[in-house]
């Protein structure tokens, strides 16, 4: 499921750490990536709110996704040292709330190597 895409998204993130490296706060990732998306011509919305439901009724909370790619993909950015289960929850929760099924969760932070999980519900 939306394999192709996902390497597409991954060779922009892969291009951004091997040219920026890690050390950086994940707003550089952020707006970095955001920049390699655009030059490949992938769609994207950054910081797009996730409505949040409780039996069809909306709620106020919502969640912010770092990005969503091609209007399909949820991109969760990190720049720490290392993943935790807490990141993979996040993530989990940001699919169920956008009601999409696929998503990535990448680590700039880590220092020898891109880190990421690609998940689908």
């Amino acid at each position: 499921m939306l394999e192709r895409e996902g390497f597409e998204l991954m060779g922009a993130a892969f291009e951004v750490y091997n040219t920026l490296g890690s050390g950086f706060l994940e707003e550089v990732y952020q707006q970095s990536l955001e920049i390699e998306l655009a030059r490949r011509r992938i769609p994207y919305t950054p910081q797009q709110e996730l409505k949040l439901h409780y039996k069809d009724n909306p709620l106020r909370k919502t969640y912010i996704a770092d990005i969503v790619a091609l209007n399909q993909i949820i991109v969760e950015l990190k720049a720490v040292s290392s993943l935790t289960r807490d990141h993979l929850a996040q993530l989990l929760n940001y699919l169920k709330a956008s009601r999409l099924s696929v998503g990535y969760l990448i680590n700039f932070g880590h220092p020898k190597k891109l880190e990421w999980q690609r998940i689908v519900l």
